[in-house]
């Protein structure tokens, strides 16, 4: 929704439940300042009765009445316009109360604490521990890439960027023209799902791999934002974890530990060396390059050529 649009709207609302008495829609007009603005009054009639109608399909309780002069008038009922009281048990509020404790960086922790300070005027019990027998594990969502707040930003106001982004692969950065549509977390990393106007295609971003600053452009999107966008999906196909096939590879012992969290077996090679056998699927030899020298792939042979392929690009880089 556009601001002015918004603006307008909660002006309104607030006109029609601070008054006592039914307000014309001449009074309205004077009232809001946006509907001075309209050219003329028809103008301003279609505009009146588009946001009442807004209005309603919001939720707010609008009443037609007749004012003493016999005008037809407007008003809400704050009687009827209120929210039944918030009932929490002790579950449902602790739960609420942790989920307000996770988020951790600057811009929403105030968000937090003013829903958890809410959380308490509705029944949650100073004393309460949100962590029940595990209050020494606080849980938390880091966010150390200075690309997620404009990107979250981009999100929310749908605002298309460019940032330059290194793949794995790669040595060089390139940049991207992104209309982005949603931000999540995944084994411990920040992702940026949207839509890459370069290659014509959904695509998904490692915020770790982006450089320089997030720039906004001024223009609208090209393509419809998904109702759904399957971020953890795409991510967990790239490292295998769709996967129906398996890779073996060799391993040094002392490094590559989310490949053995990943491992399906394991086997001693002796002179620092280990064999593991991983899920093998779309994405594997970009996620393998990461560990550079500690990882050699035995077979299947094709994945082998991958790995080998991406790791020659990066040394003529």
């Amino acid at each position: 929704m556009a601001i002015a649009k918004a603006e307008r709207l909660m002006n309104l609302a607030l006109c029609l439940l601070g008054t006592r008495r039914p307000l014309s829609k001449r009074e309205l007009r004077e009232s809001v300042e946006a509907y001075l603005e309209a050219a003329s009054d028809d103008a301003f009639n279609r505009m009146f009765e588009r946001d009442k109608d807004d209005l309603r399909e919001l939720g707010l309780v609008i009443e037609t009445v007749e004012n003493l002069d016999g005008e037809v008038g407007y008003l809400a009922r704050r009687d009827s316009n209120r929210l039944p009281p918030i009932t929490l048990d002790a579950e449902e509020a602790a739960a609420l109360g942790l989920a307000a404790k996770v988020w951790q960086q600057a811009r929403l922790a105030g968000a937090a604490s003013g829903a958890l300070q809410k959380l308490r005027a509705a029944g949650l019990p100073e004393d309460v521990d949100p962590y029940g027998a595990h209050g020494a594990l606080e849980p938390r969502i880091p966010v150390h890439e200075a690309a997620f707040e404009p990107l979250m930003l981009a999100c929310r106001d749908r605002r298309p960027v460019v940032f330059d982004y290194r793949k794995a692969n790669a040595v060089q950065p390139e940049s991207r023209h992104v209309e982005p549509w949603a931000l999540e977390c995944w084994r411990g990393h920040w992702y940026l799902a949207g839509w890459d106007r370069d290659r014509g295609a959904e695509r998904v971003f490692r915020l770790s791999r982006i450089t320089g600053k997030v720039r906004s452009r001024g223009t609208r999107y090209t393509t419809p934002v998904p109702d759904v966008v399957t971020v953890r999906e795409t991510v967990a196909s790239w490292a295998g974890e769709s996967a129906d096939r398996s890779a073996r590879i060799r391993l040094r012992s002392d490094a590559g530990y989310p490949l053995r969290a990943k491992a399906t077996a394991v086997r001693e090679l002796g002179d620092g060396w280990e064999e593991l056998e991983i899920p093998y699927g779309h994405g594997l030899d970009a996620w393998l390059v990461e560990f550079g020298a500690d990882v050699v792939v035995l077979e299947p042979a094709e994945l082998r050529a991958d790995v080998v392929d991406r790791l020659r690009a990066v040394a003529k880089g």
